[in-house]
């Protein structure tokens, strides 16, 4: 595809929230340019759990979940390709008296914001999960929401891509950025490997690599990248719906609709950078702690084991919303391994900013400003 040398959006990184954001801005008429360094989903999306949940420790990641949740509801229809999606629900695994009271506040908050969850006793735990060893995985409760999920990443983000398309916005794949231009305090667009493209808004929605380019345009992140890995096993019979996961012991899985098993624990000697070798270790600690919460998986081969990268902000956070200092610069990253679930709300709300200049407390409680002298409330639901 032809070089375009201006826009008046440019969008870095071509994953889940750079696609949609360029399927929505150009539904709003904006002419935009996503620019991707590889191809779409070659980040972090493609290489993600694809779990959906709305059960968090914070208001605003549990706002955005729910929302983003009646988005993915209606998003097959919308796109018009299915996404896979699944709601199955998400089983959280509490484990000792100090989890039961961090879920006891969870829980009330989240119900205070509408959300259908409850707090489940170890005996309930087996009737929607048969395969869980309730002994062996040391629970004494869990907490379900039965409108958690997945869906498909790859499917969800080329809908996106797709749409874009057809709205008019261009994508141009392998096309890294060299450096954001601008003048003063101001966005002036971008450079590539095939040249530059003026623009008065650029969208940093590039994942672990959203520090460095920030850092073009004279702007310091506090991210930090870690190598998060996953795996899968050979197809089985359906056993279960829900996605199981311990914050305490940072295991996830669930059975894909093929049937799959599939899941991530992070490694205990994790150290952050860009690192992207998968390791024996990971295989280790993942199998031995998954037999220990469902021994009937303990035949199954595995298939395949990736690695992937978890962008960290220092309280576990979406950073988004236009840079103080400059004009222009929009973030869209930090999600901390959840960008594929908040996706859809993201990247409505910085949409509605772009586009038509419409403000949220969201764009406040979650802008770059937060971290400069200021407590911050630092998500604890995290896995890894």
């Amino acid at each position: 595809m032809k070089m375009k040398n201006k826009a008046d959006v440019v969008i870095v990184g071509g994953g889940v929230n750079g696609c949609s954001l360029a399927y929505q801005l150009a539904k709003k008429g904006l002419d935009v340019v996503l620019l991707e360094k590889k191809y779409i989903c070659s980040g972090a999306t493609g290489r993600c759990g694809a779990g959906i949940r709305q059960q968090w420790s914070t208001k605003e990641n549990t706002m955005l979940a729910m929302e983003s949740v009646k988005i993915f509801e209606k998003l097959s229809r919308e796109l018009g390709f299915d996404i896979g999606l699944r709601q199955g629900g998400y089983l959280i695994v509490v484990h000792d008296k100090k989890e039961m009271r961090q879920a006891e506040k969870n829980v009330e908050m989240q119900k205070t914001l509408g959300l259908d969850v409850s707090i489940i006793d170890s005996d309930e735990i087996k009737e929607i999960v048969p395969i869980l060893d309730v002994k062996g995985m040391h629970a004494i409760a869990a907490t379900f929401c039965p409108t958690d999920g997945h869906a498909d990443p790859f499917k969800t983000t080329f809908a996106y891509a797709m749409a874009a398309k057809k709205e008019g916005a261009t994508i141009l794949t392998h096309t890294p950025v060299i450096r954001v231009l601008k003048e003063k305090n101001a966005v002036k667009g971008v450079k590539t490997n095939k040249g530059e493209i003026k623009a008065p808004v650029v969208v940093n929605a590039a994942g672990v690599w959203s520090k460095k380019v920030a850092e073009t345009a004279g702007i310091n992140l506090p991210n930090q990248p870690y190598r998060k890995e996953i795996m899968v096993t050979e197809r089985i019979k359906p056993m279960f719906e829900a996605m199981v996961i311990s914050f305490k012991d940072g295991i996830y899985f669930s059975q894909q609709d093929e049937g799959q098993i599939l899941g991530g624990i992070p490694n205990p000697h994790e150290r952050k950078g860009y690192l992207t070798d998968p390791t024996f270790s990971f295989i280790q600690h993942m199998s031995k702690t998954l037999l220990r919460y469902a021994p009937p998986l303990g035949y199954l081969r595995v298939i395949r084991h990736w690695t992937g990268f978890y962008d960290v902000s220092p309280d576990a956070r979406p950073i988004i919303g236009e840079d103080d200092k400059v004009k222009g610069f929009i973030h869209c990253h930090g999600f901390s391994g959840h960008g594929f679930m908040l996706s859809p709300m993201v990247t409505k709300l910085l949409t509605e900013y772009i586009a038509d200049g419409k403000t949220s407390p969201f764009l406040e409680w979650l802008s770059l400003e937060r971290f400069k002298g200021k407590t911050i409330q630092k998500e604890v639901s995290v896995v890894g």
